[in-house]
C-alpha cells in the first residue's frame, strides 16, 4: 500500500463520518421543523405534487432489503425522478441507526424509513451547515460520476 492510498483512505473515512454526522443532524432538525416526509408512497406523492420543495432524498436499505424487487423498482424510479429534477440523492445503509436518529421503533409496525425526503427547511445556521455538507458530498460524488452516493450510518 502506498502513502497516497493510506492518506487517501484516512481522508475518505473522515469525510464519510463528517457527512454521516451532518445527515443525522439534518434529519433531526428537519423532523423538528416538520420538513421531513417518510415512506416510499408518501415521498412519491410529494415529489409528484411539489418537486421544487424537496432538497434531499434519502434511500435507506440494509442487506436484507437488497432482494426486495418491488423496493428496488421504487428506488430506481425515485432515483430517475430525482436526477431529472436535480434533487440530491443519498443511499444509506444502517436502518437501525436511522430509526434511532428519528426516534422510531424498529418493530414491524413502525413507519417505512426506506425513503425520506427533506423539504425546504427554514433552517438556522447550524442546520444550514449540515444541509450544505450533505449537498456538497452529493455534488462531489456526481463529479466523480457516482450519481447516487452511498453512506453507512454507524451504530453508536
Amino acid at each position: 500500500m502506498t502513502l497516497e492510498e493510506v492518506v487517501g483512505n484516512n481522508t475518505t473515512e473522515k469525510k464519510m463520518k463528517t457527512v454521516s454526522h451532518a445527515l443525522e443532524e439534518l434529519l433531526v432538525a428537519a423532523q423538528r421543523q416538520g420538513c421531513l416526509t417518510v415512506g416510499v408512497y408518501e415521498s412519491a406523492k410529494l415529489m409528484n405534487t411539489e418537486p421544487d420543495s424537496v432538497v434531499l432524498c434519502v434511500l435507506a436499505t440494509d442487506e436484507e432489503d437488497e432482494d426486495d424487487i418491488a423496493l428496488q423498482i421504487h428506488f430506481t424510479l425515485i432515483q430517475a425522478f430525482c436526477c431529472d429534477v436535480d434533487i440530491n440523492i443519498l443511499r444509506v445503509s444502517g436502518m437501525k441507526r436511522l430509526a434511532q436518529v428519528l426516534g422510531e421503533s424498529t418493530d414491524s409496525d413502525a413507519r417505512d424509513l426506506h425513503c425520506i425526503l427533506v423539504t425546504n427547511p427554514h433552517v438556522d445556521r447550524l442546520r444550514c451547515q449540515a444541509l450544505e455538507e450533505v449537498g456538497s458530498y452529493c455534488e462531489e460524488s456526481r463529479c466523480k460520476n457516482e450519481w447516487v452516493p452511498s453512506l453507512s450510518l454507524q451504530e453508536r
